[in-house]
């Protein structure tokens, strides 16, 4: 019924995600509509310009990422010319990937739209909540990880 409260609506994890995916996609359909990039696609990128090259397996780690999706992605971008392979020295079976002169290139257009359209959003939060607000994300992140390495 609309209008009433339900389970789902109060399940914070739910409304994480909601949020989250609606903030992705605020500023998703600027760098979609300019550039044809998918969020999957972007956050990749935006990871790789963030920390420079990482194998498929650090990526998985870094954006949370399904590893199917990671690897459509970096498919995709490397298709594109926005990102390369160079033979992971340290392991010889896997590859690290980082972004191609084009592919930095786009990054530097997108950053700062990503940001305009970030600080536009969480102005609606003062600044003292907004840094509440990464200390209990990171809380959260700490405590799923620490579930995760729990044997069950």
């Amino acid at each position: 019924m609309p209008g009433t409260q339900t389970r789902l609506a109060e399940f914070v994890p739910y409304r994480m995600a909601i949020t989250s995916g609606a903030v992705s996609g605020a500023i998703a359909s600027e760098y979609r509509s300019q550039f044809g990039l998918k969020i999957s696609e972007w956050r990749i990128m935006a990871v790789l310009g963030d920390a420079g090259p990482l194998t498929q397996r650090d990526l998985v780690r870094a954006t949370q990422m399904d590893k199917v999706a990671v690897n459509r992605a970096c498919k995709v971008l490397e298709e594109r010319g926005f990102v390369q392979r160079s033979p992971n020295v340290a392991d010889g079976r896997s590859h690290h990937l980082e972004l191609t002169g084009e592919g930095c290139s786009v990054h530097a257009q997108i950053w700062p739209q990503a940001l305009e359209i970030y600080e536009e959003i969480f102005a609606a939060l003062t600044p003292r909540e907004t840094a509440k607000l990464r200390v209990l994300l990171d809380k959260l992140l700490n405590a799923v990880r620490k579930f995760e390495g729990q044997a069950r």
